[in-house]
């Protein structure tokens, strides 16, 4: 069916979707067609007039015309999926199976969406009447579907060993040479540091890393002792033995990522001082170590752990040792819901905590705290970074892990970028130190030492 050409203009204040201007035109679907048969039913959850363009897979349409985004349904299946689950993983079994997508600035379709609704039990229940209504019309009524392969469903005790390691495992062990195509040349899963408008983003894990090995003090120590926890491919690890002549040990417990890092540490030409081992941080004993680097890998620790994560970490630091703990937070602390598209496809079990809790935990368990830095805006250019690589990248990407799984991790990052963007979410490097008997702590006088640029 063809798509009307009888527009209609609404007077609306500035909302986000024409900046600056004063009329927003918008095109209504003829009778007849999908559009119209689901406009309710849009309309009840995005709000009247809607804020996105919709296509449907008749080829009819509603909504803003001329907008930098577009929502497409592609298929009936779309509406089953939420039906069966009306709330955020509905929509992202429809995502995640192309039932549904996002084309054009997915930024911004992203953030319009995000400000429209938020899809949970008690909005279902407001529109559940109207979408039965709906999907009978347009013959999406049926069995639920099944949902996407991608899916993490982890068994066991939360944040056991063995449940950690099938968490770890779901998102890190889906292809090295996939992550290196998003992450570019530094490997480095992680925010990034910009010193300067045109970094790189390279320049910009370097700068990063350096400013890690400063505050832990490496660079004042030749041949310090530095643990790395969670040390992925092993850029850190690499970053403080060819920079600082830094005996390094990383951990992690991914295996893909342990046999890259280990490639990348001869590479590098600095086997002779770091040694990476597949290992959990709970199963160290006995080496005591000048410094440690947590850098990403807090989030898959929890609130429950925390204290034991803390302690453990003290027991390996000698006295006037430093802990850097670099972690996403938020406001109160959230555990990502079973249900949402972040913990059922990306980081299944992940815990964003407070920085104030990480602070009294780390005092608790003996460190003195000496400082706490966000770089919030920093991860935000980052994740844009990454996302720009897997776009121009996304035939490869595909090949390499499959379209649900690329269709994944564009979304995750790119809505993740929002969130950094808008405060929802922070980031923070806290820095620690086993203070002395007597008191001393070793820390600089002041800071300027921690940054070159």
């Amino acid at each position: 069916m063809a798509l009307s050409t009888r527009d209609h203009t609404t007077t609306r204040a500035a909302d986000g979707l024409t900046q600056g201007a004063d009329l927003t035109v918008y095109t209504e679907a003829d009778p007849g067609t999908v559009a119209h048969a689901l406009r309710p039913l849009l309309t009840g959850i995005l709000g009247d007039p809607l804020p996105v363009r919709l296509e449907l897979w008749d080829g009819s349409a509603v909504g803003p015309v001329g907008t930098a985004s577009t929502l497409r349904v592609r298929s009936r299946d779309a509406l089953r999926r939420l039906l069966w689950a009306p709330d955020e993983l509905g929509l992202s079994r429809a995502y995640v199976m192309g039932d549904l997508d996002l084309e054009g600035d997915l930024f911004a379709a992203l953030a319009t969406l995000r400000d429209a609704v938020e899809l949970d039990w008690r909005l279902a229940a407001r529109v559940a009447p109207r979408a039965l209504v709906a999907a009978r019309s347009v013959g999406a009524l049926g069995r639920p579907l099944e949902p996407p392969p991608e899916e993490a469903r982890p068994r066991g005790r939360r944040h056991s060993r063995r449940r950690d390691a099938q968490a770890v495992s779901h998102h890190y062990d889906v292809g090295n040479d996939f992550y290196e195509l998003v992450l570019g040349p530094s490997m480095t899963y992680s925010c990034a540091r910009f010193t300067s408008t045109d970094a790189t983003l390279e320049e910009a894990q370097a700068a990063k890393h350096d400013l890690v090995a400063r505050k832990l003090g490496l660079h004042e120590r030749p041949g310090a002792r530095l643990l790395d926890v969670g040390c992925g491919w092993g850029s850190m690890a690499i970053h403080a033995a060819r920079h600082h002549g830094a005996q390094v040990v990383g951990v992690t417990i991914s295996r893909e990522q342990a046999e890259r890092a280990r490639d990348r540490v001869a590479a590098a030409g600095v086997a002779d001082l770091v040694t990476i081992l597949e290992q959990d941080y709970r199963d160290l004993a006995g080496e005591q170590f000048d410094a440690i680097s947590s850098i990403g890998m807090f989030e898959h620790v929890g609130r429950a752990r925390m204290a034991t994560y803390f302690r453990t970490l003290r027991s390996r630091l000698r006295a006037g040792g430093r802990l850097l703990n670099h972690a996403i937070s938020s406001v109160d602390g959230s555990r990502l819901p079973r249900r949402s598209f972040t913990g059922r496809y990306v980081f299944p079990d992940g815990e964003l905590l407070d920085v104030g809790d990480v602070v009294l935990a780390m005092e608790s368990a003996g460190f003195e705290v000496r400082d706490v830095e966000s770089l919030r805006e920093h991860y935000a250019r980052t994740l844009r970074g990454w996302v720009a690589n897997l776009e121009a990248h996304w035939d490869r990407a595909v090949a390499l892990v499959g379209e649900r799984r690329a269709r994944i991790w564009r979304l995750y990052m790119a809505g993740s970028a929002i969130g950094f963007e808008d405060g929802g979410i922070n980031v923070h490097q806290v820095l620690g130190v086993v203070p002395h008997a007597d008191g001393r702590s070793e820390m600089p006088p002041t800071r300027d030492g921690w940054t070159t640029g």
